[in-house]
């Protein structure tokens, strides 16, 4: 499961990718009209405005192809494809993709390939099981109406008197959306009729057993990296209980207080959302006490949203993906070394040290001063670099010294994706070229196996010369040199 972390709060700035602009692909399980192919369809506008490349992936009829390294996505008779790659491409999840194992393997798929998918497998899987968020809720301590699970028919009355409420209540199947699989009931008689029906139907269902808190209106809130992106009021339709926008309500713009902002902004981070919309029903004192928060949407529409608040909603979701910084991908294993490139030397051997939270360290055999820059030498070649300054770094075992080295700033090819790295130069003697800090195994969303060497990248090549250091073996000569 990735780690909530913070994002970019300043305005991001439009970077382009290897070969040309993002691209974006949607993937819906809908082919029609509906509200979720709505949002599809917006995020396709705003994309084709900023110029990326874009597809919306109807999850029906479609499939992949994976050939010499290349993910390639289809709809059907579409023989050509939409190729994705983690270098330039972001994937929004629509619809219910949950209703198939095939189709959350999907998303399995894209994260493996480190791909940027808005949300990952894990927080899709969470909000899509009622039960598992309510528990994940619990654990950080949010407000919620009281829950009680039915996994035995027989138990239904037992559940309702565990929650120590009155009728009516309300019942909902584990799995379902905009408002469908949520009763109302009004009696004992009623819950076991009701249960017993949902049975009979698939003896295996689990249901959740909810006190029904009666309210004239409730909230879909937007959450995106950690930030309120948008707010609105859902008045319950008449003759309904229900809010729900697909399901008619007329959705109105809302102001939030700073309780019912720090619930959701919680609820966002108990269930590692990066773009989320958290549901809740507001309490008789806004101000003074927290809501309900009823569910956690991990694949939140724009429609109703962008008419209410009167924001190009769609837009502002793809400005902050448009800054890499921003990207969540599942973290990948790595070894503690590995090969990365950098001009003008190619491929050389990297340590990844987790114990390391001072800088980034570069090897350089001679080093020489001159005003704002330095001129140094790594294996055989020169170049000169901007000096950024200079930082004080604790070195040693037991560090307990320090010295000040100069900072200068690389580009580092890994996995293929370039990332703009910055490093002290030191004589790092016979050790690895190149020592990581923690700073860049976060950005490259990779763990380290302490045991294990090379898992994602290959230390060997055809092209490297048998050259043998005296007292080494081909392997240990290989992590003191570029290969």
């Amino acid at each position: 499961m990735q780690n909530f972390r913070e994002y970019r709060t300043d305005k991001p700035v439009l970077k382009e990718a290897a070969g040309g602009k993002y691209k974006l692909i949607v993937i819906s399980d809908d082919s029609g009209k509906s509200f979720v192919f709505q949002t599809a369809r917006r995020l396709k506008e705003e994309a084709e405005k900023l110029g990326w490349k874009h597809y919306i992936f109807k999850l029906t009829g479609g499939y992949t192809t994976h050939k010499d390294g290349v993910l390639k996505f289809h709809n059907k008779d579409d023989e050509k494809g939409f190729k994705v790659s983690g270098k330039d491409t972001i994937a929004v999840i629509r619809g219910s993709v949950t209703r198939k194992d095939s189709w959350m393997d999907m998303i399995s798929l894209l994260e493996k390939h480190s791909v940027c998918v808005i949300n990952s497998r894990d927080t899709i899987s969470m909000c899509a099981d009622k039960y598992r968020t309510s528990l994940r809720l619990a654990d950080y301590g949010i407000r919620q109406p009281k829950t009680h699970l039915i996994n035995d028919p027989k138990n239904s009355n037992q559940a309702f008197e565990n929650l120590d409420t009155k009728y009516p209540i309300i019942l909902k199947t584990l799995r379902g959306s905009k408002g469908v699989g949520v009763l109302f009931v009004e009696s004992a008689r009623g819950l076991d009729s009701v249960v017993q029906l949902i049975h009979k139907q698939d003896e295996d269902a689990d249901l959740l057993l909810q006190e029904y808190i009666k309210t004239e209106w409730d909230a879909r809130v937007l959450v995106l990296g950690g930030k309120i992106l948008g707010s609105m009021k859902r008045p319950v339709v008449e003759g309904d209980f229900r809010s729900n926008v697909s399901q008619g309500s007329e959705p109105e713009m809302l102001e939030l207080t700073e309780l019912e902002v720090e619930e959701c902004l919680k609820a966002a981070k108990a269930v590692n959302g990066v773009w989320t919309g958290v549901d809740f029903i507001p309490s008789k004192n806004r101000e003074t006490e927290p809501p309900w928060v009823i569910e956690v949407n991990s694949s939140p529409g724009t429609e109703g949203m962008e008419e209410a608040s009167g924001k190009n909603i769609s837009k502002e979701i793809l400005e902050f993906f448009s800054d890499k910084d921003n990207w969540v991908k599942v973290p990948g294993m790595c070894g503690y070394r590995e090969i990365v490139s950098i001009k003008p030397w190619g491929n050389l051997v990297a340590k990844f040290d987790t114990g390391n939270s001072g800088s980034s360290v570069i090897h350089a055999d001679t080093m020489k001063v001159k005003g704002e820059k330095v001129t140094w030498t790594l294996k055989g070649k020169t170049i000169t670099s901007d000096i950024l300054g200079k930082k004080t770094i604790k070195v040693g075992g037991l560090r307990n010294y320090e010295e000040t080295r100069i900072l200068i700033k690389l580009n580092v090819d890994f996995l293929g994706t370039n990332y703009e790295t910055e490093f002290t130069l030191d004589d790092r003697g016979d050790k690895t070229p190149i020592l990581f800090d923690r700073d860049f195994m976060t950005r490259a969303h990779v763990m380290v196996n302490p045991d294990r060497k090379y898992i994602v990248t290959t230390p060997y090549s055809s092209e490297i010369k048998e050259e043998v250091i005296p007292g080494l073996t081909p392997e240990e000569t290989l992590e003191y040199r570029i290969i």
